[in-house]
């Protein structure tokens, strides 16, 4: 069998509370990847491979950690004894980080990443079993692309939505439904591989990327925050629109305004799933819309297209 190697970055899955009964109040990225991977007897006798690249709460992600992620991610993959590579990683952000490396990146080969719900010392931590899935499925024959495996259930990086607070099925993709199924140790293909092109990594370092902030539509909604932040050198600024992308009058004036004054604007919907479309006559908000992507996925690719630019 080829490697998989699993990369390290903390979050929940690596969490510890002081009682096993707690699965709420803990400590996120406190193990180490390796005690992670011993965890799993299962995982006993695999060719695995363990390299901690970050440990942090995924709410603290950052793009210093993004870019070192990449490139270790990259440096594997492109090894011809690897078959893939998992990622343990928290699940705040979880569908910024594979969406970031399916930008990126798009491989050939599986990029897995797997998180948990509970922390490792909870009496019954989902994090063992969702390990073991990603591991699975970075080993089957014919996988590529990014993909976040939870609870049974391969997910794209581009369907990927974390859609509650607390339940082990905190993730979905929506209509799209899972790539993949997990089951008892075998892997249910049940649509293609999510594929791409790769725009690459900026050569812009993690201190030069720019400032893009996310901005939303809401009862009362003035502009007021767009104006404060254009006034602070925002870059960019992603809006998240009610329903199909829709602004409130005043908050469409100031995002007019700042794209006037050389910020670049994006629209999206604050609504988990479902793309932004445009009128079929034209007659819309001139705020170019991120059409099925997220707001979340939006920040990311503006952050990469503003990055380029200053590469």
């Amino acid at each position: 069998m080829q490697k998989i190697v699993i990369l390290g970055t903390g979050g929940t899955i690596a969490g510890r509370a002081a009682r096993a009964d707690d699965a709420v109040g803990y400590r996120a990225a406190e193990l180490g990847v390796q005690a992670l991977i011993d965890a799993v007897p299962p995982l006993a006798g695999w060719p695995l491979e363990a390299e901690q690249v970050a440990q942090r709460d995924s709410k603290d992600m950052d793009i210093g950690t993004w870019l070192l992620l990449a490139q270790r991610a990259a440096h594997h993959l492109a090894r011809p004894d690897v078959a893939g590579v998992v990622v343990t990683h928290g699940t705040d952000t979880l569908e910024e980080t594979a969406w970031f490396l399916h930008r990126v990146l798009a491989p050939a080969k599986p990029l897995v990443l797997t998180a948990a719900m509970r922390p490792a010392t909870a009496l019954s931590a989902d994090g063992p079993q969702n390990l073991f899935d990603a591991v699975t499925l970075a080993a089957e024959p014919g996988a590529c692309g990014v993909l976040a495996v939870l609870a049974g259930q391969a997910h794209g990086a581009a369907d990927l939505r974390k859609v509650h607070t607390i339940r082990l099925e905190a993730f979905s993709s929506g209509d799209s439904g899972p790539v993949a199924l997990i089951q008892s140790g075998r892997v249910k293909v049940l649509r293609p591989w999510p594929t791409g092109d790769a725009v690459g990594l900026p050569a812009t370092p993690a201190d030069a990327w720019p400032w893009v902030a996310v901005v939303a539509n809401h009862a009362g909604a003035d502009g007021r925050e767009v104006r404060a932040l254009v006034q602070s050198g925002v870059a960019g600024l992603v809006v998240a629109g009610t329903g199909n992308g829709s602004l409130s009058a005043g908050l469409e004036a100031a995002l007019h305004a700042a794209q006037s004054a050389g910020v670049a604007v994006r629209r999206s919907s604050r609504c988990a799933f479902g793309p932004v479309i445009d009128p079929a006559d034209g007659v819309g908000s001139p705020i170019p819309s991120a059409g099925d992507r997220t707001v979340w996925q939006a920040r990311v690719n503006l952050l990469l297209e503003l990055a380029i630019r200053r590469s």
